[in-house]
């Protein structure tokens, strides 16, 4: 069975990819900071009778790195890797005249520095894989210039980049910055919590991230809603 390792897997976008990759058969190697609310998540994803390995640990810790990439090649090795793990560095978001630098520092490890280290660390096994991909998942802060959200989406553009220099680098592989859209998610009411505008949920666009897998187009950036219309 094809292996995946998805960090930030305990809960929105995670986990419903998690979830849809262990209904298709994927053994799974999940990452997330809550060990209780990731043990829950690891206990009701074996019911699909695939293999879930669940780490409790910081992305930005090298000793927990090494351990999901071991624990990976225990199952057999990483057929994609997926950088989910994402830091606000402010909660709730702020102006760049006000933005703490250790919070931006703090984004840009998380997002950035850690995402890369973990591809650093799973590369060979990616490279072994007959299908070996690398997922970073983005956002349109990334892309366009909203009022309070430069820090994050300085660290989402430094990923953008850091993904599509790997592309070049990794002919191999599959590489892809996808950009979910909106969605109902933790990080996002914690961004802007007076924002009460209802929006989708997260397994509503894991149709396009399926999609992807399938069809395994060339490395670049995508947009989940792009691909939902392009059914």
């Amino acid at each position: 069975m094809p292996v995946a390792i998805i960090t930030g897997a305990s809960k929105g976008l995670g986990r419903a990819l998690a979830e849809a990759l262990a209904a298709r058969g994927w053994d799974l190697v999940l990452d997330a900071r809550t060990a209780e609310r990731l043990k829950e998540t690891a206990a009701a994803l074996a019911g699909h009778g695939t293999r879930v390995t669940a780490l409790p640990g910081d992305v930005t810790d090298p000793a927990h790195r090494s351990e999901l990439v071991a624990a990976a090649w225990r199952l057999g090795g990483v057929d994609l890797l997926v950088n989910n793990a994402s830091a606000l560095g402010v909660e709730p978001l702020a102006r760049l005249e006000g933005l703490p630098l250790a919070g931006l520092r703090r984004a840009l490890e998380v997002n950035v520095v850690a995402a890369l280290a973990l591809v650093q660390e799973a590369l060979p096994l990616l490279r072994a894989s007959a299908a070996g991909t690398v997922i970073a998942v983005s956002s349109d802060a990334a892309a366009e210039a909203y009022e309070t959200w430069g820090g994050y989406g300085a660290s989402k553009a430094a990923l953008d980049h850091l993904t599509a220099v790997l592309g070049e680098e990794e002919p191999g592989l599959r590489v892809w910055a996808v950009d979910p859209g909106d969605m109902a998610t933790d990080l996002y009411a914690a961004a802007v919590p007076d924002d009460q505008d209802p929006r989708p949920e997260p397994a509503s666009v894991m149709p396009a991230f399926l999609r992807l897998l399938d069809e395994r187009p060339v490395s670049g950036r995508y947009g989940a809603p792009s691909l939902l219309e392009g059914r």
